[in-house]
């Protein structure tokens, strides 16, 4: 094996699509395929179980894309070690965030980091907040950001970069909604509640229900916060949502505050990763311009 089939593994192993991994990397599908049917034979085991038309990894395949990623970890500390008198350090960096992060937090990140490391090529993926942290652990992102969770797993790093407060937010058109939150004491037992699936955001929701004694309406439960935002500005129900999506959404006119008895617990904002790649030259790098803001 070498280390440009292990990228092309690893690239196949998370596409599960020979085109679209033969197109990534730069060779033809028929090329993959050799390489794949020789790391197979040099293993000794199937990798990949495929037909026409699809590619399913085996239970040899799962534990060797384990395998794949921490050899390249490895050789690309070692690669480091061994050439101290490189000024700059080259390789990728994939980053998980939220829409909202993309443009809220993760640029001050980035212009820092770029200003010393411009070799560095940033690879960004987006998606649901709740979603970060199992990034991390999943392996399909380097860094993440996220918001602390109260079970955060014990083999991973957290370096906080902000608080993030929280508030109850409904929609400003005329409605059942705003009938309700007219009334004095508002019946929150009635007013449709739109949630998270999971992570944080979902936790504090049910901790202000259980502080408020109410069993609450729930309309829906959705995944991701710029979506819950939208739903709340449509009309369908209120949220508890981070201010950071609330004051960087398109629909912001739409959407109001409500004033809550109750204080709702901040959210800590951060970026994470494997405790054990925190030595790794890239994420060292990126983790300083952190610690020195």
């Amino acid at each position: 094996m070498d280390i440009k089939t292990l990228h092309m593994y690893l690239h196949l192993a998370k596409s599960l699509h020979f085109s679209k991994t033969a197109q990534a990397m730069h060779v033809s599908p028929s090329t993959l395929s050799r390489a794949m049917q020789r790391l197979e034979s040099e293993v000794g085991v199937k990798l990949l179980q495929r037909d026409n038309r699809s590619v399913a990894l085996t239970y040899a395949g799962i534990e060797y894309r384990h395998f794949a990623k921490q050899t390249l970890d490895n050789w690309i500390t070692l690669k480091n070690k061994i050439d101290p008198s490189q000024a700059l350090l080259k390789g990728k960096l994939t980053i998980y965030c939220s829409v909202t992060a993309a443009y809220s937090h993760l640029p001050e990140l980035l212009d820092r980091f770029r200003d010393e490391q411009p070799l560095i090529e940033i690879i960004l993926s987006t998606g649901d907040p709740d979603n970060a942290v199992n990034e991390v652990k999943t392996n399909h992102a380097d860094i993440a950001i996220a918001a602390l969770p109260d079970n955060f797993p014990n083999n991973l790093h957290f370096s906080k970069i902000d608080n993030i407060s929280l508030h109850v937010i409904a929609p400003t058109i005329k409605g059942q909604v705003q009938d309700l939150l007219r009334l004095d004491p508002i019946p929150w037992e009635k007013v449709p509640f739109i949630i998270p699936e999971h992570g944080p955001g979902r936790d504090r929701c049910l901790r202000w229900f259980k502080q408020q004694g109410i069993t609450p309406n729930i309309y829906a439960q959705v995944s991701g916060q710029e979506a819950i935002a939208s739903m709340v500005a449509l009309g369908c129900g209120v949220s508890i949502t981070p201010d950071v999506v609330l004051n960087n959404s398109p629909i912001r006119d739409r959407i109001q505050i409500v004033e809550s008895a109750i204080p709702i617990v901040p959210f800590e904002l951060g970026c994470c990763c494997k405790k054990n790649r925190l030595e790794d030259p890239i994420l060292n790098a990126f983790f300083k311009k952190i610690y020195s803001k």
